[in-house]
């Protein structure tokens, strides 16, 4: 068995945006209960409990940045590197959760429908939109390059447009009186919310059960590789996502030459490069075989 690890630029996550967000929407998330009580708007009400999520997910994205960044043990031998992802699908999952609330509540005022105090709600909107754009500013360049703070990133944006559709709504309600605005656009929100939510949470799904990453061709692996000189047939494949930034594959070679340690080295670091520049595999481990009995397809169930 051999195994190869390349060295990858690894994109600096700045965890101290993530505490200015998490205070920012702690402030908007009282400010709009309060507002939202007063001024009698479910939709003010359903964006402060957005707010909230925000902020229970930005604290998750914050702890599982930390996290991430433990070095491997004896008792965990990849460190904490997959917490991120964790973090993604759990905050995915709870974007989903609070849209379904969201929902529930704009029927129930559909049918139970009663004045709101529209000048309240539109300052309010407007501070949410302040506040959440902000924090969609300080997160943008990190959501580029990471599934967890992608995950952070979208609870703020989709905040900053339902405090926009709030805004909207109260503006209607204020000079048009229609109060069965705030309704429909509590579950404009919450569609927006199941719709992205939906999208975030397949993506951390597939990396947490080693899907193949959507981008990796199997067959081209194999063609690719088997064009490396001394390079025998490359079966039994695995290629799956450790992290955002870590992408393995694990494969038997079957050599053509009963190869010393030295000229498999060779072979190897070939195979590496190619992995590496083509497909943007930067660890492998590859087994060597010769004249071995076992199957050789791409993919064989163990």
């Amino acid at each position: 068995m051999n195994h190869n690890h390349v060295h990858i630029e690894k994109h600096e996550v700045k965890a101290k945006n993530l505490v200015y967000s998490i205070l920012l929407n702690l402030l908007i998330t009282i400010a709009q209960v309060v507002g939202g009580i007063v001024s009698g708007s479910l939709a003010l009400i359903s964006d402060a409990l957005h707010n909230f999520s925000d902020v229970l997910s930005l604290v998750f994205s914050l702890v599982a940045n930390k996290l991430s960044r433990r070095k491997a043990s004896i008792d965990q031998t990849f460190g904490l590197k997959r917490a991120e992802l964790i973090a993604a699908f759990v905050n995915a999952a709870t974007l989903i959760i609070v849209a379904f609330i969201l929902i529930y509540g704009a029927i129930e005022r559909f049918i139970h429908p009663h004045d709101i105090k529209s000048n309240l709600v539109i300052w309010l909107a407007a501070l949410g939109i302040a506040v959440n754009g902000f924090s969609v500013i300080l997160l943008k360049k990190d959501a580029n390059h990471n599934l967890n703070m992608k995950s952070a990133y979208l609870h703020l944006l989709t905040d900053m447009m339902a405090s926009i559709a709030v805004l909207v709504g109260g503006l209607l309600m204020k000079f048009f009186g229609w109060f069965w605005v705030d309704s429909v656009m509590t579950i404009l929100i919450a569609i927006y919310l199941i719709v992205v939510g939906i999208d975030l949470l397949l993506k951390s799904t597939k990396m947490l059960m080693l899907f193949t990453p959507a981008h990796i061709d199997i067959k081209e692996i194999v063609r690719e590789v088997h064009k490396v000189s001394g390079a025998g047939k490359l079966h039994h494949i695995h290629v799956w996502h450790l992290n955002e930034e870590e992408i393995h594959l694990e494969a038997h070679l079957d050599c053509p030459e009963d190869f010393t340690l030295t000229q498999f080295d060779e072979v190897l670091n070939r195979i590496e490069l190619v992995l590496f520049e083509k497909f943007g595999i930067n660890h492998t481990t590859i087994q060597p075989e010769f004249k071995k009995e076992d199957p050789k397809d791409f993919i064989v169930q163990d």
